[in-house]
């Protein structure tokens, strides 16, 4: 990776965090001693950083110049051809929001037999498209009651984050979805219907939760992916 693209993919984090409401242009310029506006110049990519600066902004905001890496470059990925058989495990806020996935984001590895998911037909938008494609989640108890039996409290999820269609993937079985209902992220399955968004719950005992879609958003901008495979502990 050159100069160029670590310092886009910084400008990529700073926004996806300010996206998330963890950080404001106002912090970053306490937190940095930059003027407000150098920094919102950066951040519309309007102006470069130097080398110093763009160490003082990540020490600002706890990063190391490995985090800004895919994770393709890291020790604990393997090569293109085993990709699709070694996902990573990651929290539900990263599956959300992060189209790279940093080397320090990933808890731990999930390996896969040999080429499981070779043949996962993709169906993603345009933005989606440049996103690391699969990632496993952890479903804690909490949120796999309403989906019980299928899901189980403490089941890994691998999603398909190159799956954000909402066509059906087989016919007569509904798509399953991870989906993003403000900053959570949820197991469903989900209708389009009266511009929005309509998640329904495997447990019946549940309710049905509506989502109304942005007029300038798209509904496919609220599914995180498909699920491709649930491993229940057994």
């Amino acid at each position: 990776m050159n100069f160029t693209q670590m310092h886009e993919r910084l400008r990529t984090e700073l926004l996806r965090r300010i996206q998330r409401g963890t950080l404001s242009v106002s912090l970053l310029a306490r937190q940095t001693g930059f003027g407000q506006a150098h920094l919102s110049n950066f951040l519309h990519n309007r102006r470069h950083l130097s080398l110093e600066a763009m160490d003082r902004i990540l020490a600002a905001q706890h990063l190391a110049a490995s985090d800004l890496l895919p994770a393709s470059s890291h020790s604990v990925d393997l090569h293109q051809e085993s990709e699709l058989s070694t996902v990573p495990v990651v929290s539900h806020s990263v599956a959300l929001f992060e189209p790279n996935i940093r080397p320090a984001a990933v808890q731990s590895m999930l390996h896969l037999p040999s080429g499981a998911l070779q043949s996962v037909r993709a169906r993603a938008s345009v933005a989606r498209r440049t996103w690391q494609r699969f990632v496993v989640i952890r479903i804690p108890s909490a949120d796999a009651l309403p989906m019980e039996p299928l899901v189980l409290p403490d089941a890994l999820a691998v999603i398909d984050r190159h799956y954000n269609s909402l066509a059906v993937y087989r016919p007569n079985r509904p798509n399953l979805y991870a989906v993003r209902q403000q900053a959570r992220l949820m197991l469903r399955y989900v209708d389009y219907l009266a511009e929005r968004l309509v998640l329904r719950p495997h447990n019946i005992a549940f309710p049905v939760d509506l989502i109304e879609t942005e007029p300038d958003h798209a509904p496919n901008e609220l599914i995180v992916g498909r699920v491709v495979l649930i491993l229940n502990e057994p």
